[in-house]
């Protein structure tokens, strides 16, 4: 499964859209842009790895009705075998026995790390949710995701995640409270786990960012604690979905400087406040994130990538305004909205 070449390079910093789902007009699903869409992510715009079965697929391939978790996982470890070293995310829901059972069939398919959704256990004990993250790690290794509690109603604090660093087989987080506090807590909480244990978990533990609304800032960062200053080295991005080769070329260029100890330009500052105003229009906090899939869908539709913006759900459709706002951040910011 996850090779050490693929493990260091998580733990380098890597570019990971969240892949998008691929369907026709009227509603079935599309292979042939969803073939050429891993393609484009891996190939044409360089990123080091892809998550698919996230919210960004469509928690809806899982309905027995829809019947496309198997078949949208294994097209994209099948289009991956053109790509060396790309690491392949499946995201696997909770509770315990739903999510062990995916584990099991991505990690027969070929992936490398399942990311764990926690908002499958709903309102389960922490110590469940752990156990339950503990089992996934027993059957491959396992991406930890703090996702926003706006979206779960509900915040998971520095002891959890102090908890969840020290269970083996975790090799990253992905970091996506879009809050700074509940941030901070989650780099703590590696850095003090790695304090008790031989081997340092924050070397150990690849941390990533999934604060779409803080992508810049928080690759930027130094986060320090005593004598110890770690950063979050790549992003796993619902916006990293589209405009990829930007992403790309932006993650390396912030990298580079990080790894060097390097000032930080002011125009990079700039670009992080232009992705995160570009980010809104795609993911529509303004209503509560409702138009966030078919947003992403609508500036991947604009390339060609796919045939519109349409998704499983009827619930999930652009938000009134929203396609304007659309056109207006790729007129606004062409350098980071380029897709080819």
């Amino acid at each position: 499964m996850l090779t050490a070449r693929k493990r260091q390079r998580l733990r380098d910093g890597i570019v990971i859209p969240a892949h998008a789902l691929a369907l026709h007009a009227d509603g079935s699903f599309d292979g042939d842009r969803q073939r050429g869409l891993t393609d484009y992510y891996l190939g044409h715009a360089g990123a080091g790895g892809v998550a698919v079965g996230v919210h960004t697929t469509q928690f809806e391939i899982r309905d027995p009705h829809v019947g496309l978790y198997e078949p949208v996982l294994r097209m994209a470890a099948e289009q991956a075998r053109a790509h060396d070293d790309a690491v392949l995310v499946a995201g696997v829901l909770g509770p315990t026995d739903r999510a062990v059972r995916e584990a099991e069939l991505a990690a027969s398919v070929g992936y490398d790390v399942a990311l764990v959704a926690m908002a499958g256990w709903k309102d389960a004990p922490e110590g469940e949710i752990l156990a339950g993250v503990a089992a996934v790690a027993a059957v491959m290794p396992v991406f930890g995701f703090y996702m926003q509690s706006t979206l779960t109603g509900r915040r998971f604090g520095y002891d959890f995640w102090r908890r969840y660093a020290e269970i083996p087989g975790v090799v990253g987080i992905k970091i996506a409270p879009f809050d700074r506090y509940d941030t901070i807590d989650v780099v703590r909480a590696v850095v003090d786990a790695g304090r008790s244990t031989p081997q340092g978990r924050e070397d150990d533990i690849a941390l990533y960012t999934g604060n779409d609304d803080n992508i810049v800032f928080d690759l930027l960062t130094p986060f320090r604690f005593g004598d110890a200053t770690v950063h979050i080295v790549g992003g796993l991005l619902g916006q990293w979905a589209v405009w990829t080769p930007a992403a790309v070329e932006l993650h390396r260029r912030i990298r580079s400087l990080v790894t060097a100890g390097a000032d930080v330009p002011l125009d990079l500052l700039r670009l992080g406040a232009d992705l995160t105003a570009a980010n809104a229009a795609v993911f529509d906090p303004g209503n509560a994130f409702a138009g966030s899939i078919a947003g992403v869908n609508e500036a991947l539709a604009r390339s060609g990538l796919l045939a519109g913006n349409r998704c499983l759900s009827d619930a999930e459709r652009l938000s009134p305004g929203q396609a304007d706002e659309v056109t207006r951040v790729m007129e606004l910011y062409p350098d980071i909205c380029r897709t080819w």
